[in-house]
């Protein structure tokens, strides 16, 4: 029987419909699996935390960057609700504006606490860090292309554009944290350090305190020379997750819960599944009124011009420049062209409502 092609076409375009809407479906599942999101505070950089495993520090840190077990889900179905007696846990994220590091205040109570053996047993605080939040598979056993030897993709993929720490909670006779990938030297200085308060043995409850910075990479192979550090800027969200994997008994191999702060399990190993943290201002106690501040550039050393930018905080009603060589501007972001080349005393000046602000540079700003 012949299909007239009115009909054949009708059939073409309910099939392309139908998968369009597939499609719409499936993305909706595969990248709306959360829609929370979390703060990270900025420290002032005359308050940066020492990493000591003393919390002081953190008492400036409002409440609201506390991220407590309320967030957690223990999902391999051992336990139904959180229950405070056997586990208790609250982490908060800070950052330093200049600084590539986030820092982490690690808070938990247990009533088993396990870290006699040297292996993996041990109560783990994991953590994965997205910096650029590019998303997708980055450990060996994800790579896309399947036929690839395993130890190649773990050397070549495995913890480069994310990456990933088990944190040994606390670690005894053993480095703090393993981090899952080629690139062990993300965990050691000048890229990592961390500190323990805790008074318990090996099998014993109480408190634990852990504090620790890292630094985030865009590309972390297993040659550091070749590492690109992510960017950490105000307002720019970072993918980042973690889990509370709970041992409690040295002799059973198993765990007794992994306790996800995403809603994908497999959040460990796919960088999709993080949450998006923002990179949070300065909060308003800390910040002055008026602050002068500036930053410049030179286009064109042969002919010495150079650009200027205000990065003044606050409310500004004027700008007045003094480039060191008898000229001025009242422009905001000014370009200067020097007659002579020399070493300048550039003086930005802005006023506001709330008075005036001077910043200085001394022989920051030499042309040729």
């Amino acid at each position: 029987m012949m299909i007239s092609l009115l009909t054949l076409k009708e059939k073409i375009l309910s099939n392309k419909s139908y998968y369009l809407l597939l499609f719409f479906l499936y993305s909706l599942t595969s990248w709306s699996q959360d829609n929370r999101s979390f703060k990270i505070f900025q420290f002032p950089v005359d308050k940066i935390p020492a990493i000591n495993g003393d919390t002081k520090d953190w008492d400036i840190v409002p409440a609201s960057y506390i991220v407590g077990m309320d967030e957690l889900w223990e999902d391999s179905g051992k336990h139904k609700e959180v229950d405070s007696s056997n586990l208790a846990v609250q982490v908060t994220v800070g950052w330093v504006k200049g600084l590539n590091r986030l820092y982490f205040l690690y808070e938990a109570y247990d009533d088993y606490w396990d870290f006699s053996l040297p292996g993996l047993h041990n109560d783990t605080f994991e953590v994965i860090v997205d910096g650029d939040q590019s998303g997708g598979p980055f450990i060996d056993r994800f790579h896309p292309n399947r036929n690839m030897d395993i130890m190649d993709a773990f050397y070549s993929f495995h913890g480069v554009h994310a990456q990933n720490y088990h944190i040994f909670t606390p670690a005894k006779g053993k480095d703090w944290t393993m981090v899952w990938g080629s690139q062990p030297w993300i965990k050691d200085l000048p890229y990592s350090n961390a500190a323990y308060s805790y008074d318990f043995e090996a099998g014993g409850n109480g408190k634990l305190i852990l504090e620790f910075w890292i630094t985030p990479f865009d590309y972390a192979g297993n040659d550091p020379s070749r590492a690109v550090k992510s960017i950490l800027k105000e307002n720019k969200n970072i993918g980042l997750s973690w889990a509370v994997i709970d041992y409690d008994d040295v002799e059973k191999k198993s765990n007794n819960g992994f306790w996800n702060l995403s809603k994908e399990h497999t959040m460990y190993g796919n960088a999709s599944y993080a949450l998006p943290f923002q990179l949070m201002p300065l909060e308003a106690q800390f910040q002055a009124d008026l602050l002068a501040d500036w930053s410049f550039k030179i286009l064109n050393m042969s002919r010495r011009q150079v650009a200027f930018f205000d990065k003044s905080h606050g409310e500004i009603t004027s700008w007045e420049w003094a480039f060191g060589d008898g000229r001025t501007s009242t422009e905001k972001n000014p370009i200067h062209t020097y007659e002579k080349g020399g070493k300048y005393v550039v003086v930005l000046i802005v006023k506001g409502p709330e008075g005036e602000s001077r910043k200085s540079k001394v022989w920051d700003v030499v042309v040729k």
